[in-house]
């Protein structure tokens, strides 16, 4: 039987450790400084969505993701 991989498409453990050592060593300045320019990003957006509503949500992204 082969071993399922818990992690999305594309991810391993190497990149979670990767990732996980980033954030650790980041210093709080430096979060706040890059939690803003997400905000400022002009390719994603930040929603606040009633958390009953989020399995629709879900649902139509990976509808169109799907398609």
């Amino acid at each position: 039987m082969t071993k399922q991989n818990r992690f999305p498409p594309g991810w391993s453990d190497t990149r979670v450790q990767r990732v996980l050592a980033h954030y650790e060593r980041q210093s709080e300045t430096d979060a706040v400084v890059e939690d803003e320019a997400a905000y400022k990003s002009t390719r994603a957006t930040v929603m606040k969505i009633p958390v009953k509503l989020v399995p629709a949500v879900r649902a139509l992204l990976a509808k169109r993701r799907a398609s």
